[in-house]
């Protein structure tokens, strides 16, 4: 496992990224860590979004030839509406 040492952080940042590991209780470290996880997206994590994305892209845009006639976008604001 790779280390990673950063610098010059603003103060404001380190005692907010400070408060946050001690509300979570962890480490600042380990604060890092589980934020770098949560919005850095690896190529394994692309290609499987990729997938996910080409998988929706085959999805039916209305439930036309089920016997309904209404879009989908309708179903889902009538939904919402409830």
């Amino acid at each position: 496992m790779a280390t990673l040492y950063v610098e010059n952080i603003p103060d404001d940042l380190y005692q907010a990224l400070r408060e946050q590991a001690k509300r979570n209780r962890i480490s600042i470290a380990a604060e890092v860590t589980s934020l770098l996880k949560e919005n850095v997206v690896t190529a394994k994590q692309c290609k499987a979004r990729q997938l996910w994305v080409k998988k929706l892209g085959k999805l039916p845009g209305s439930l036309s030839g089920r016997g309904i006639d209404i879009p989908a976008e309708q179903l889902i604001r009538e939904d919402r509406n409830r």
